[in-house]
């Protein structure tokens, strides 16, 4: 226990850290590096040199070394830094054997370190053995002879020695293991410098077939140019261009055969080179072609070639864009263009002949509405430019054939087709067309097209009876009705023209009924029929009680000279009045009395200003529920409704609004609650009284005036003010509005 106890004692306290808030100097790993760096805390000194006096003391530091060196040699044999430290460390001491032997232990270690071959041959020219280092060298190549080093090094060796038959002995056996492109230059060039352009030249043949590449048969033509061999280097170009063939071609090929031939001052050879090579190539590879063949014609050409080489080069990106997409009609469309500008019939028909037998896949018309005027073009180029009006005729004939006229037509087509044998001075052929036409596939374009031109002959009676088919086959066309009753007008047969328009005015179905009534009404105003006129409005407003068309009548009237015009306008303005009273629209009402109020201010009397100006609605804003689509409440929308004076008069609920309007307010001057409460209902039944009394004095008073001359009630009250009121919706949803008056009338027992 007493051991236990002197344990416990002698263990250490662990000091408590109070304050554990960080210092206000801080200390990084970097700063500490820094300082260490700056004070060179682990730097040692240098060791001392020594100073060999004496063999014994040579030979025990020649031990003490290789005895190191081997110790690491033995630790790793596969570091060949090692190794090389060692020998070049006996060569330091001329114990060029030691080295040697060093040398071949490592490459028994590893025989295919390239460094180690390199510094074992550099040393032995070093110290001029050169038969040792043409050993070391053989050895080399013999074992790695894809390492290019050693080639390279073995030959400049025997041609610093001036060995020129070894170096080129080294350089065959190079060659025979077909090495890259780099190697057969140098072979090339070591040639060249000694004079020898025959042996480069047989160097160069086997070159171009060991690395068939465009480059390099324009090198070995570019050596014979440089070499003054001139006909040699076409004949170079002329093999390239047989050995690549037409499956192969190269632009860079014949861009710089062309450029040779420049140089030579062979300008018909660099044309036919170039329109050769732009035959053959690809447009997407003949950019660098189209260029240079540009530049030559802007050079040594005339206005027509360089239009030529622009025209070919456009030509060849549209032949490809259509091969690409032969339903692509509009570059048919640039490509007809370009050649019709500059080619002969043949070619273009040719071309026409390629791009119509693109026939658009689906029979839908949308489809078709490009590729049908290819047909157009043809045609109108056959008639225009080539002067052949029966190949023109062919060709109209073979499109028609082509239409499937069951399912859609185009009546340009036709009508063009028409157009054109009338031109021709086919009068019937034309006719023939036209009806052939109308029979297969009537249209409205058709028909149309068909009166035109008989309008344009003078033919009436052909007219007559073509509208009479235009009407059986559209009956509620109302232009054509329209159209017909001008004919007959313009040919002075009134009774006619008016019998059209009946029958039209008469169809159960018309597609716009306003324009023929407007254009029949003109027509009676036209022949002064003033009494047809005023019977045609009635008859309309029979039918339509359009605020426009009691305008209109007002106009009329007004227009018409006589003594009653305008009382007969102001008669048309009360029935107007009288009849929109029971419309929904109240825009239209007030449109009509906004008329009437500038008809009076220039027309009327003080008198009757002011009783229009009676008439006049009031604009009060109101709000009203919103109803989503989905049936549910989105809110609400304020909108301006126009309350005339018959509708004022007839609406008892705002006198009950206006009264608790009223009594809101009292309550609101009596917040305070110190007034007396008698006094103040007192003033609140005073103030109701007064404003039933005014309320019933003005409703007795529009009761007892005429109804076109009843005024707006001098007590209107307006709620736009009232955020709470529900009258708003009164006039838009019955229950909404018979809850705000059950509202109101427990509002009004209350008081």
């Amino acid at each position: 226990m007493a051991s236990t106890a002197a344990g416990k004692q002698r263990i250490p306290k662990v000091a408590k850290v109070k304050n554990k808030a960080p210092a206000e100097v801080q200390i990084t790993a970097e700063q500490l590096l820094r300082e260490a760096k700056e004070r060179e805390l682990e730097l040692l000194p240098p060791p001392p040199k020594q100073k060999i006096t004496d063999k014994e003391e040579l030979n025990d530091y020649k031990l003490r070394k290789r005895k190191g060196f081997e110790d690491n040699i033995r630790k790793n044999r596969t570091v060949i830094s090692n190794w090389i430290k060692y020998a070049q460390w006996e060569e330091s001491l001329q114990e060029i054997q030691r080295a040697r032997s060093i040398y071949e232990r490592a490459l028994d270690v590893d025989h295919r370190n390239i460094t180690l071959w390199l510094k074992y041959a550099e040393m032995e020219m070093k110290n001029r053995q050169v038969n040792h280092a043409r050993n070391i060298w053989d050895r080399a190549i013999t074992i790695l002879p894809r390492a290019n080093q050693f080639w390279y090094k073995y030959t400049y060796m025997e041609e610093m020695l001036g060995n020129v038959a070894g170096c080129r002995q080294v350089f065959e056996r190079w060659m025979e293991w077909e090495p890259d492109e780099q190697a057969w230059h140098s072979y090339i060039n070591f040639e060249l410098r000694y004079k020898e352009v025959d042996k480069a030249r047989v160097i160069y043949e086997r070159f171009v077939m060991v690395h068939p590449e465009v480059k390099n048969w324009i090198k070995y033509a570019r050596f014979e140019e440089k070499h003054g061999y001139i006909a040699h280097g076409r004949k170079v170009y002329e093999r390239a261009v047989e050995f690549f063939g037409e499956d192969h071609l190269d632009e860079n090929l014949f861009v710089a055969f062309a450029r040779f031939e420049e140089t030579q001052k062979e300008f018909e050879r660099v044309r036919v080179i170039y329109k050769y090579a732009l035959d053959r190539i690809p447009k997407h590879q003949a950019q660098e072609l189209f260029k240079n063949y540009t530049m030559f014609e802007k050079k040594f050409g005339d206005r027509r070639g360089i239009e030529d080489v622009i025209v070919s080069k456009r030509r060849f990106q549209y032949e490809e864009e259509v091969k690409a997409n032969p339903h692509n009609y509009d570059a048919w469309f640039d490509y007809l263009r370009l050649v019709e500008s500059d080619a002969d019939p043949d070619t273009v028909r040719e071309i026409y002949e390629r791009a119509i037998a693109n026939i658009p896949p689906i029979p839908e018309k949308r489809h078709w509405r490009r590729y049908i005027y290819l047909w157009i073009n043809y045609a109108l180029y056959e008639e225009l430019e080539v002067k052949d009006p029966e190949r023109t005729r062919q060709v109209y004939q073979a499109c028609l054939e082509l239409i499937p006229h069951k399912k859609f037509t185009f009546a340009k087509m036709w009508l063009l087709f028409a157009q054109f044998e009338i031109r021709q001075k086919n009068l019937q052929g034309a006719r023939k067309i036209m009806g052939m036409a109308i029979g297969k596939c009537p249209k409205n374009r058709l028909l149309k097209g068909y009166i035109e031109l008989e309008l344009q002959l003078r033919e009436f009676d052909r007219c007559r009876k073509l509208y009479e088919k235009y009407l059986e086959f559209s009956p509620e066309n109302c232009t054509t009705w329209i159209k017909f009753a001008e004919l007959e007008t313009i040919l002075g047969d009134v009774v006619r023209a008016r019998a059209i328009f009946e029958l039209a005015i008469g169809q159960p179905r018309l597609d716009m009924p306003e324009v023929l009534w407007k254009s029949y009404i003109d027509f009676e105003v036209e022949q002064e029929e003033f009494g047809n006129t005023r019977n045609l409005y009635r008859r309309l407003l029979q039918r339509t009680q359009h605020v426009k068309v009691w305008l209109s009548f007002a106009k009329f009237e007004l227009s018409v000279e006589g003594e009653e015009r305008l009382q007969r306008c102001r008669q048309i303005y009360e029935e107007a009045n009288r009849s929109l009273r029971n419309c929904e629209e109240k825009e239209e009402r007030l449109l009509l009395l906004e008329s009437w109020r500038d008809f009076e201010s220039e027309f009327g009397s003080e008198w009757t200003r002011e009783r229009v100006r009676k008439l006049l609605p009031e604009k009060v804003k109101k709000r009203r529920k919103i109803t989503a689509e989905d049936g549910s409440d989105a809110g609400w929308e304020e909108f301006f409704d126009y309350i005339f004076p018959e509708d004022a008069a007839n609406q008892p609920n705002l006198k009950l609004l206006a009264m608790a309007k009223m009594w809101k307010k009292q309550q609101q001057r009596s917040d305070d609650g110190e007034e007396n409460p008698q006094e103040t209902g007192g003033v609140v039944e005073e103030e109701m009284t007064s404003t039933m009394a005014s309320e019933e004095t003005a409703a007795n008073s529009a009761e007892n005036q005429p109804e076109e001359e009843k005024t707006k009630t001098e007590q209107t009250y307006d709620d736009r003010d009232d955020d709470d009121s529900s009258s708003s919706e009164s006039d838009e949803e019955e229950e909404s509005r018979r809850s705000s008056e059950e509202e109101e009338e427990q509002e009004m027992t209350s008081l």
